[in-house]
């Protein structure tokens, strides 16, 4: 029997409809420490068990480990509905002399390295790789990957480029996906793209993007996909320890304490961090999906749970009440 598909919101303009929770594929590549094909392959199975249908990868996880992992899972699910986000702006080549582990956060062989390259001969090449490694024959959202200092070749040669990808059917949906909110404000108000993908910025713990990039998109008519919102495990467990992480390091005192605080305010309404953190940024009319990384069945249950539970209005009035969050305008 087909399991039930979690909720969808679509992409604006574009007909494509990302479920409110999808799968983060950088954690089954090797993010930090290794992963085994049998856990990665049973993990991005129970998310499709559980009703998750929108998987999001990249050339970046694991040297195209996670490209390939997530293909090979797909070949054995029906497609109806399945959406799949990858990225360009990092060309794999070969490392000579190749090292015994990727320098870049993932335990995996490092005979390969990454080459910045958003031009439009990188974009083309990039895709290419991306579908031979998925085995797929098209990518339904391609993002620009982390253009932070390469704007002008992001915006005069990445996104033309996607522009044509997409009117050729080859892509569903183009965009962007960084760990700032300004530039992807830039990117709706000055290019064509249908949707940007932030990571970290607008979460329990920091709303900077309601200041210019959330009214950009809605002023626009475009859709935000919202990663990275336990802000680097900080709010993946209901009580937060003092080994949590935060920004991809050590939570500093001051992190914890407004973690462990707005834990205990969600406690006192009958709910859990987890919940409150994936909830948070769907209450957004700009926001179509959180996108959660998740590296074994357990934590997709933990995060298909969360994503289940029922947060009440009052914990949103009572945060805003003590500042710990903003209003949802």
């Amino acid at each position: 029997m087909t399991p039930a598909v979690l909720p969808r919101r679509e992409i604006r303009r574009t007909g494509l409809q990302l479920t409110t929770l999808g799968f983060g594929a950088a954690p089954i590549a090797g993010l930090y420490r290794a992963v085994d094909q049998t856990t990665a392959r049973a993990t991005i199975d129970a998310a499709w068990e559980g009703g998750i249908r929108y998987f999001d990868t990249a050339p970046h996880y694991g040297l195209g480990l996670s490209e390939r992992r997530l293909g090979e899972a797909l070949r054995n699910w029906p497609t109806d509905g399945v959406v799949v986000s990858s990225k360009v702006g990092r060309l794999l080549v070969p490392r000579t002399p190749p090292l015994a582990r990727d320098d870049d956060m993932f335990d995996v062989p490092g005979d390969l390295t990454r080459r910045r390259d958003y031009s439009r001969d990188g974009v083309l090449r990039s895709l290419e790789a991306t579908l031979q490694r998925t085995g797929l024959d098209r990518v339904d959202v391609l993002y620009i990957h982390d253009p932070d200092e390469h704007w002008r070749e992001a915006a005069e040669e990445a996104v033309p480029a996607l522009v044509e990808l997409r009117e050729a059917d080859v892509v569903g949906a183009i965009g962007v996906g960084m760990n700032q909110s300004a530039m992807l404000a830039r990117f709706i108000r000055e290019t064509d793209v249908d949707l940007v993908m932030l990571a970290g910025r607008y979460t329990l713990l920091e709303q900077g993007a309601a200041d210019e990039l959330l009214p950009t998109a809605l002023e626009y008519g475009r859709s935000v996909v919202a990663a990275a919102i336990f802000n680097s495990g900080l709010f993946a467990r209901d009580d937060v320890p003092d080994t949590a992480t935060y920004n991809y390091g050590q939570a500093s005192p001051d992190v914890l304490e407004r973690a462990r605080l707005l834990a205990s305010v969600c406690r006192e309404h009958g709910t859990t961090l987890p919940a409150a953190a994936i909830r948070f940024p769907l209450r957004h009319p700009a926001v179509a999906s959180v996108v959660v990384g998740m590296r074994s069945p357990a934590e997709v249950d933990r995060n298909l749970a969360a994503h289940a539970q029922h947060v009440p209005d009052e914990l949103w009035a009572d945060l805003e009440h003590r500042g710990l969050i903003r209003p949802v305008r």
